[in-house]
């Protein structure tokens, strides 16, 4: 791998099909396979950020299964994949997190269209120190998210006008492209 990488799954500030800012529920598949991608592909942390405590506590229970003795006779790789996952009730504590064990540590964010203006785009294959890269659930982050962001990815582009993708077929993506464009 080229450099530490963290991944975070932001489901506040994220917006709806309307437009509106809102959160977004944790979901089963997203802690599962995007954390299967983290691990395949060197992520040191894979963060879910969302600030509900109902929602910590949704979180708690899926991971509590995922400790257990029988969940490791019956799945030890999803036990493994799981390993990495931590929780933040907003992008600032995580940021912080990362920050206490990286030094210069890039904020970059992912976006399925292009941005009016878009802020600081980037090529995969330019990240060169460690990366905190932010997905949004529901119809993507805030534009604020991005203006604050260090940059912004490019959008993965299909064969086709049609480009939604699911999050978690997003980060397993980008991930493969991060780590293996030259």
């Amino acid at each position: 791998m080229k450099h530490n990488l963290y991944v975070g799954l932001v489901h506040h500030p994220v917006y709806n099909k309307f437009g509106d800012v809102v959160t977004t529920s944790i979901t089963n598949l997203d802690i599962h396979d995007i954390s299967r991608s983290c691990i395949t592909f060197g992520v040191k942390k894979f963060f879910i950020i969302n600030p509900l405590e109902t929602q910590k506590q949704i979180y708690e229970r899926i991971l509590k299964f995922w400790q257990s003795e029988i969940a490791n006779h019956y799945n030890p790789d999803r036990v493994n994949a799981l390993s990495i996952i931590d929780y933040a009730y907003d992008l600032e504590s995580a940021i912080k997190q990362i920050n206490s064990q990286e030094e210069d540590c890039a904020v970059v964010t992912t976006t399925a269209t292009e941005l009016d203006g878009q802020l600081k785009m980037i090529n995969f294959g330019q990240l060169n120190k460690p990366v905190f890269l932010l997905f949004g659930t529901g119809n993507g982050l805030t534009n604020e998210i991005h203006v604050e962001a260090d940059h912004v990815l490019e959008p993965i582009k299909g064969v086709g006008d049609y480009n939604h993708l699911s999050v978690r077929s997003a980060v397993a993506i980008i991930l493969h492209k991060l780590t293996s464009d030259k």
